[in-house]
């Protein structure tokens, strides 16, 4: 299986020509002659929103996206570093399932996706598990700066 950089450059590739072919038919030719800030702008912002909406559409990239943490990082302790909110899945916009309250210890269960993180705690008596900003967590032997 190709690999995600593999796979984007894929796609930007793509969406250059397709950018390219489009400017071509859409833009007037005397805007070509000559190279200008106009139609490097073109290429770019094509390039880029194409590039960016065939990246979007292969599914192959969205489970590399959210790919395992290495195994010597699940089940490692962190101490919350202020009231933290578990969600029921990644983003601020996932609901809130529960809040850590400061200096509760949380683990990680292996999962993330870039900075979320899925951690259990116990809290109120409760086993939880959600997804948290790994930017609130600190290693149990990290002093609070």
């Amino acid at each position: 299986m190709p690999s995600v950089a593999y796979l984007a450059m894929g796609a930007y590739a793509a969406g250059l020509i397709a950018t390219l072919v489009l400017a071509a038919w859409l833009t007037p030719a005397r805007w070509w002659r000559r190279p200008n800030l106009r139609a490097a702008g073109i290429l770019v912002a094509g390039t880029w929103g194409l590039g960016a909406l065939l990246l979007s559409l292969l599914p192959a990239v969205q489970p590399a996206m959210a790919a395992a943490v290495p195994p010597s990082y699940a089940g490692v302790s962190y101490t919350v570093f202020d009231d933290l909110n578990l969600r029921a899945d990644k983003g601020i916009g996932a609901p809130r399932i529960a809040v850590a309250p400061a200096g509760t210890v949380v683990t990680t269960t292996g999962l993330r996706d870039g900075d979320w993180w899925q951690v259990s705690a116990r809290i109120d008596g409760k086993d939880v598990r959600g997804w948290s900003s790994s930017l609130w967590l600190r290693r149990a032997e990290e002093a609070r700066r």
